[in-house]
């Protein structure tokens, strides 16, 4: 069960994630273009790696024979990789922006994916990569394709997480219950009858993946396995641990994949990618699960109460509870994890919207210059575009931003505390739906960075937030190894 991930101590883990810096180009080998299939000519990806090494290549802390575990987070603009020993210690961490692979004047996310996956296997140092044992990923919730299961062709482009098929929701609707995760035009199963309903493809052959799914497939081969967390959107119950009787009824629900606990070993890595690159014959590929589900397991929040918000491109919180809560109307759904749940949502707000404002750089010198105990009297709702899914569900919502004060200080600081406004707004909504009050929130994500957002985020919380000793969702992916490399051995 994924939650006895939850059940180790903190100083199982003692080392915080190394923060990135110094970006460097990086081009990709001929080799791994040929496994890709394909040659670039888009923008080459930004990548910044940290790897404890000495001068010949290999790590001087690791002992003969010990086994690495290797975990990928595909988040909304970049990926990011960590490997991590059996103590939870890093050994190589790395990141990588998604290139720009354009097909009919859009972006080519398949392509765009599958070639980070493969410059991020080739940015593990090649002294580590004969000791991976195990290899997870996480993904962006509700990320959505329709493949071929005989040709392992796509039949779609790839539905984005915050993408709605607002076309497929009454349909959605009449089928599941009321107010059901999946009764919102962003879920997995609305992206799947909109498919169904509008694409001529030849339906006979079709396999629904989602994005950590179908990456995961790169590697192993086998197509048609998911996890529970991924699944929760398209209607897989984790209470019954089934696809619930009112989905196995409907004619699509044959492209629906097989649900595994996330951590499970599916197959051992493909052959050729693994000599390529160098793993070893017995790297075993296991099922994933979601980027924030990720981001909790990193934090280690183990006991009700404990909550943690991930605060990357987009805001997503989720809170340990002792029950169960699910309520379409506010975007609200619960993961199960042993006999408590994870509850929580995701919004369209966070760091996307600050970055198409301000420079990394502006950001980081302006937070500086706010005074965090001071409140902001601008009151905006920060989008990048029209469209929200929680605290409130609702694809019609505008973006506000204005009006923009002349002092670029105060425009930030309204921007950051009406996000923390959202994120309070989210954990009130838990509460008041009937879940654990929450009592302390650990941040995870770009935005843990920031020393003065987390202390807006304190007073308008009223709560202790702390940054978590792991703030990357990869580290999660690759405790999910680790746990996935255990269970195939034992």
């Amino acid at each position: 069960m994924v939650a006895t991930l939850y059940s180790s101590s903190s100083s199982a883990f003692p080392l915080p994630l190394h923060q990135f810096s110094h970006p460097k180009q990086r081009l990709c080998s001929s080799e791994k273009l040929r496994i890709l299939g394909k040659r670039s000519n888009s923008k080459l990806p930004m990548i910044t790696s940290s790897y404890r090494d000495s001068k010949d290549g290999t790590n001087a802390d690791i002992e003969s024979g010990k086994w690495l575990y290797l975990g990928m987070d595909f988040g909304t603009s970049g990926a990011r990789y960590a490997v991590i020993d059996k103590e939870g210690n890093i050994n190589a961490e790395g990141k990588r922006e998604y290139p720009l692979f354009m097909s009919d004047e859009s972006v080519d996310w398949l392509s765009s994916w599958r070639s980070t996956l493969f410059s991020l296997l080739e940015d593990v140092p090649v002294g580590l990569r004969s000791r991976i044992a195990s290899i997870s990923i996480d993904g962006t919730s509700a990320t959505t394709m329709i493949i071929n299961s005989k040709t392992g062709k796509p039949l779609s482009k790839a539905f984005l997480y915050n993408e709605s098929c607002g076309d497929a929701l009454p349909m959605v609707k009449s089928i599941a219950p009321e107010n059901h995760t999946v009764c919102s035009g962003s879920s997995t199963l609305c992206k799947l009858v909109y498919w169904w309903n509008s694409s001529d493809a030849n339906k006979e052959s079709a396999v629904l993946m989602h994005q950590a799914d179908w990456l995961l497939w790169l590697l192993h081969g086998k197509l048609g396995v998911s996890d529970y967390n991924n699944a929760l959107k398209v209607g897989y119950d984790p209470e019954i641990d089934s696809y619930p009787a009112w989905l196995t009824v409907q004619p699509y629900y044959f492209a629906l994949p097989s649900i595994q606990a996330p951590g499970t070993p599916i197959e051992f890595m493909k052959e050729e990618i693994r000599k390529n690159f160098g793993f070893p014959d017995n790297c075993v590929i296991c099922t994933g699960t979601t980027d924030s589900i990720a981001a909790f397991l990193a934090a280690r929040a183990t006991q009700p109460g404990k909550a943690v918000t991930s605060l990357g491109s987009t805001l997503a919180i989720k809170l340990l509870s002792t029950k169960r809560i699910e309520d379409s109307r506010f975007g609200v759904y619960s993961h199960r994890l042993d006999d408590k749940w994870l509850v929580g949502g995701a919004s369209n707000t966070g760091g996307a919207v600050l970055k198409q404002i301000f420079t990394d750089e502006q950001l980081e010198k302006l937070s500086e210059r706010i005074n965090p105990m001071e409140p902001s009297p601008l009151d905006y709702y920060p989008l990048q575009s029209v469209g929200e899914r929680f605290p409130m569900a609702d694809p019609n919502m505008e973006p506000r931003l204005h009006p923009r004060p002349e002092n670029d200080v105060e425009y930030l600081h309204g921007i950051l505390e009406s996000i923390a406004r959202i994120e309070a707004k989210g954990y009130q909504l838990l509460k008041d739906l009937g879940s654990t009050p929450v009592e302390e929130v650990f941040t995870a994500g770009g935005g843990s960075k920031n020393p003065n957002w987390i202390k807006i985020r304190e007073r308008v919380l009223g709560l202790p937030v702390h940054k978590a000793l792991q703030t990357e969702a990869a580290y999660g992916a690759a405790l999910l190894a680790l746990k996935g490399s255990a269970a195939s051995s034992s």
